[in-house]
């Protein structure tokens, strides 16, 4: 399978993004996880690894998409992803995954292999363009379903408050089945109140 038939076959169409803002879904709740199970930091891995694992064990991704001079990026790191809320949810629901936009070593997915593009001052991985649909914006988050199909990249910087409800709400996610937005906001139960 050639490299642009597995994006199109594995990252889903920009139509997802307007069927996730106005009707979305999830089939449970984010699992509740003991403290003292949960390091205080997100385990990120390489998409490389997060592949691998999918193949035998599937389940949802979160896929930071950042480069080295992003000062938000750099801030995401330091206060969101350092949420004690956040690294729970994210380590027991989630394969987190940190791609250096920028990467200029090649990254091989099976037969498909991405490489850096130069462009610009800087340049670009083809992956984190075709995760982000080609708007270069750092950071972005990506959300990927257990298939690999793209659920919804969100871009910029994002509290832990505010960021926590994406994480609970795409935990679950299921294309089948969609509810909007707002019907689950009224369910969702914050750990911060």
């Amino acid at each position: 399978m050639n490299k642009f038939m597995y994006i199109l076959n594995s990252l889903k169409s920009t139509a997802i993004v307007f069927m996730l803002l106005f009707g979305c879904s999830v089939n449970a709740q984010t699992s509740e996880v003991e403290k003292s199970e949960v390091s205080d930091k997100i385990a990120w891995i390489s998409f490389e690894e997060a592949f691998e694992k999918n193949k035998t064990n599937p389940k949802p991704w979160i896929i930071d998409i950042y480069t080295e001079w992003c000062g938000w990026c750099k801030r995401l790191d330091q206060t969101t992803f350092s949420d004690s809320a956040v690294v729970a949810d994210v380590t027991a629901n989630y394969y987190a995954v940190k791609l250096d936009a920028e990467q200029k070593e090649d990254i091989v997915l099976d037969d498909a292999t991405f490489s850096f593009v130069e462009s610009g001052r800087r340049g670009y991985n083809e992956l984190a363009a075709a995760l982000m649909n080609g708007e270069m914006s750092y950071p972005t988050i990506v959300f990927l379903n257990d298939k690999l199909q793209n659920l919804q990249p969100v871009k910029g910087y994002k509290s832990a408050e505010d960021f926590h409800p994406m994480i609970a709400f795409f935990a679950g996610f299921d294309v089948d089945n969609p509810i909007k937005w707002e019907e689950f906001l009224t369910n969702y139960q914050s750990p911060y109140n």
